[in-house]
């Protein structure tokens, strides 16, 4: 591999169409539309969109604390830079460390699903076709994922913003074709509380729904870790962090209630991600071929959602193995191409292993499952970081443009809006709508709770020989951006 390990990544390459899109794929909104949000329906039943809507206003909390401090503090870092200047830079690296591992994990955990969706969809309309070959499929997308990132952020980042467009308009045009065939069904009562789940009365059904619903917002960070390779990052990542979670926000909340009165609000409970009471279920009974746009516009999804994750993890790692704190071979680019070339190939390695490793030694499901709880528990703690973040840098170091609400408030109510979701996650039964986690999704806590042990030590070791390092997690930003010049200029040294 060619690279070199000093210089900068490609600055001026994208714009805000470009990284408003790294969001939108990142929370995979066709998947997440198809699958993670109608968990919720088990406990919300008819009143689900109500439980979107909920979901949205208090992933707006969180998203606003992250939108404040991209713009303040625009470098590849992201979340662990915020939290290096929020809290201390200690704090920034185990963020940083959590948060590189755990968006690693997310390319497997989508090709996992876009092979078992693939070999599950060829199985049923040709009988012929294993319904256990999903392998192949999910090979071929690691390869997509990996020519993307190898050819730089300008050519990645655009084709995420033709499969987000592609999965938003198949999911937007079906939206309004059940809205049409509800007829006199559309009713605003499902936004009260008059159709939850039987067990699950009013409010508390609401917002249990809410609590699983909420993990679909996941992903709207995910420009901040391009801010060096864009233009005027402050203004665009500022706009694009709150543009995708609200955007996305309203995407589900009106497909979600498409969806409901076409169905039907008082059997809502019965729905889910597969077999008839689904997505895919009712256009195959009542669409005809629009099933096939649909399926198209999951597997999309599941590309564009991968695309977007290696993009956060490779310039993640970039950014810490500059300063030294991950090793300096992850802080080799391309040297036309402006790419993390290590980075793209350790991430490739990961998610080949996980996939195979996971995919035979369980199924591709359960491997599915286990890692979406290892990453929806790592996710959800890194959110309620960066909510005390955005708090302590405004308290401290920016008390000049200190505002009570976007500051304060606003970061106390996202934490206490993620804390249920962060339990839930973990298979906590601290509320009677959490339920225990059975083998081997279990594994998931354990195996976070090994990586963060890992990082304590490693951080020990790094603090007793090499402290400069550490120190140098809190002035990322500050090497790499010039706000008098009003774009990024220069960097560390690998």
């Amino acid at each position: 591999m060619h690279g070199e390990t000093k210089g900068t990544l490609r600055r001026d390459a994208i714009g805000l169409r470009e990284v408003l899109f790294q969001s939108v794929t990142a929370m995979a909104p066709a998947a997440a539309v198809a699958a993670s949000i109608p968990s919720g329906a088990a406990f919300a039943g008819g009143s689900l969109p109500l439980s979107v809507l909920v979901a949205l206003v208090a992933c707006l909390f969180t998203a606003s604390c992250v939108a404040e401090l991209a713009r303040e503090l625009p470098a590849a870092g992201s979340v662990a830079t915020y939290a290096a200047q929020g809290l201390h830079p200690a704090v920034g690296f185990l963020v940083g460390w959590a948060y590189v591992f755990v968006e690693m994990l997310v390319p497997p955990l989508l090709l996992l699903q876009l092979g078992f969706t693939v070999a599950d969809t060829l199985h049923e309309e040709w009988p012929a076709y294993p319904a256990d070959l999903w392998w192949p499929w999910a090979l071929a997308g690691a390869a997509v994922i990996a020519v993307s990132g190898y050819l730089g952020v300008r050519a990645s980042a655009r084709f995420g913003t033709v499969l987000g467009v592609f999965e938003i308009l198949v999911l937007l045009v079906f939206a309004v074709l059940l809205i049409g065939k509800a007829g006199s069904a559309n009713t605003l009562s499902v936004f009260g509380t008059s159709h939850t789940a039987d067990g699950y009365t009013g409010a508390a059904g609401v917002l249990a729904g809410s609590v699983y619903t909420v993990l679909a917002f996941a992903g709207f960070e995910a420009a901040a870790p391009l801010a060096e390779e864009t233009r005027d990052p402050r203004r665009t990542m500022h706009r694009a962090v709150l543009g995708a979670a609200v955007g996305i926000g309203l995407f589900y909340v009106l497909t979600t209630y498409a969806m409901t009165v076409y169905f039907g609000p008082d059997r809502f409970a019965e729905f889910g991600a597969s077999g008839e009471a689904s997505w895919e279920g009712v256009a195959r009974a009542s669409f005809g071929l629009f099933w096939v746009l649909v399926f198209l516009a999951v597997v999309n999804s599941a590309i564009a959602n991968a695309n977007a994750s290696a993009n956060v993890s490779t310039r993640t790692a970039f950014a810490l193995a500059r300063v030294r704190v991950l090793p300096g071979l992850l802080a080799t680019l391309h040297p036309r191409h402006r790419s993390p070339v290590a980075g793209i190939a350790l991430q490739t390695v990961v998610a080949v292993a996980a996939v195979l490793g996971l995919g035979f030694a369980y199924d591709p499901v359960t491997a599915f499952l286990l890692l979406a709880t290892v990453i929806v528990t790592v996710v959800v703690g890194v959110y309620i970081v960066v909510n005390l973040s955005c708090a302590g840098h405004f308290l401290r170091s920016g008390r000049a443009a200190f505002a009570p609400v976007r500051h304060l408030v606003f970061p106390l109510l996202g934490i206490a809006a993620f804390v249920p979701a962060l339990l839930t996650a973990a298979g906590l039964p601290v509320f009677d709508f959490v339920t225990e986690l059975t083998a081997p999704v279990s594994y998931a806590g354990p195996v976070v709770g090994a990586w963060m042990a890992v990082g304590a030590v490693v951080l020990v070791v790094l603090i007793r020989r090499h402290p400069e390092r550490i120190a140098q997690t809190a002035r990322v930003h500050l090497d790499a951006y010039d706000p008098g010049a009003g774009r990024m200029d220069g960097c560390l040294p690998g």
